[in-house]
């Protein structure tokens, strides 16, 4: 739930917190569906990790009248055909590769946005139920549960975001299998001997964003924002202390006739402790391009998703559809 959807968010480093006013708006801050003039639908396909793992987005949002909208949305995380090795050695310690079976370990996160327009004038707010699913063959599974809220706040050419995710703190209450546990328990001595932990917590985190577009001479626009991003935990972001840490985002978009567009960013600032001790500013940058005509937008992005120190880059496609195709 962490990573990001939509190729042309990718393209911008994520940095669409205030912007963002699709049908993705459900992910990145679901004050912006009020946007919204037709019925959307968004699909996003990346593989992770040389192909291994596989990971797919889904939503459909629609403008429930002039001052509010819904959507809902699906993510899946997911490595599939592993081998299950945990029986390979029978109980005569015969080797028999007949026994090794396939599993596959898959998370997902299903969420329903809400977006409403209030009484001051370019003022919105939305907020997110999630569902998140985790699976691991027929060893584990969990349930989960979280809410996040979101503000956009319009003014001029100027646009303000503020999205504040797991705001309840999000649950994981996991179901372990203890008949499998007890099969592989004590297959390495010293290790596996415990039933691990049931719970797990996701902390909340807040995006502040600020945008602004500019028209060149009717058919150019640059749209450019910078977020915030924090995080309420110490970690090695650029700016980091016991009660809160942040990294700056930065996002550019350069478009013609709202038809073409090149998009550039900048993101996930870490301090970096390199091999020879000293310290250093690691980044990671962005671009994408998309092309969106009578209500289709295909859009592409090529960023670094798997390994955020090595030039290990990522090809993302996504495409959008509104119903105004169907017109």
């Amino acid at each position: 739930m962490n990573i990001g959807v939509d190729a042309a968010a990718f393209g911008m480093a994520n940095a669409v917190t205030a912007s963002t006013a699709n049908v993705n708006s459900g992910y990145w801050n679901p004050a912006g569906l009020i946007a919204l003039e037709n019925n959307q639908l968004s699909l996003m396909h990346a593989s992770y990790f040389a192909n291994i793992a596989s990971y797919d987005y889904g939503a459909f949002a629609m403008p429930l009248d002039d001052r509010s909208a819904v959507a809902i949305s699906i993510i899946r995380f997911g490595v599939d055909d592993i081998l299950n090795t945990t029986q390979l050695i029978d109980d005569q310690g015969n080797i028999d590769y007949s026994r090794i079976s396939l599993f596959s370990t898959a998370d997902y996160g299903v969420t329903f946005s809400y977006a409403r327009a209030l009484q001051l004038d370019g003022l919105n707010i939305g907020v997110n139920a999630k569902v998140i699913r985790r699976i691991i063959g027929d060893f584990a599974s969990s349930w989960g549960f979280g809410l996040d809220v979101g503000l956009q706040f319009n003014k001029n050419d100027w646009q303000f975001g503020l999205m504040a995710r797991d705001i309840t703190t999000t649950f994981n209450a996991w179901a372990i299998d203890e008949d499998k546990f007890a099969e592989i328990q004590g297959a390495i001595e010293g290790q596996n001997q415990e039933l691990p932990e049931t719970t797990e917590i996701t902390i909340p985190k807040l995006n502040l964003g600020m945008s602004r577009k500019f028209i060149f001479h009717y058919d150019y626009a640059l749209l450019t924002e910078i977020d915030l991003n924090f995080r309420f935990a110490e970690t090695n972001d650029l700016v980091s202390t016991s009660f809160t840490n942040f990294t700056p985002a930065l996002g550019l978009e350069f478009g013609y006739l709202d038809m073409i567009f090149i998009r550039a960013g900048m993101g996930n600032f870490q301090n970096i402790t390199q091999l020879d001790g000293n310290e250093a500013i690691g980044f990671q940058p962005n671009i994408g391009v998309g092309f969106k005509y009578k209500g289709i937008q295909i859009d592409y992005a090529l960023t670094d998703l798997g390994d955020q120190s090595a030039a290990l880059y990522s090809n993302i496609f996504s495409v959008t559809l509104d119903w105004s195709l169907f017109r």
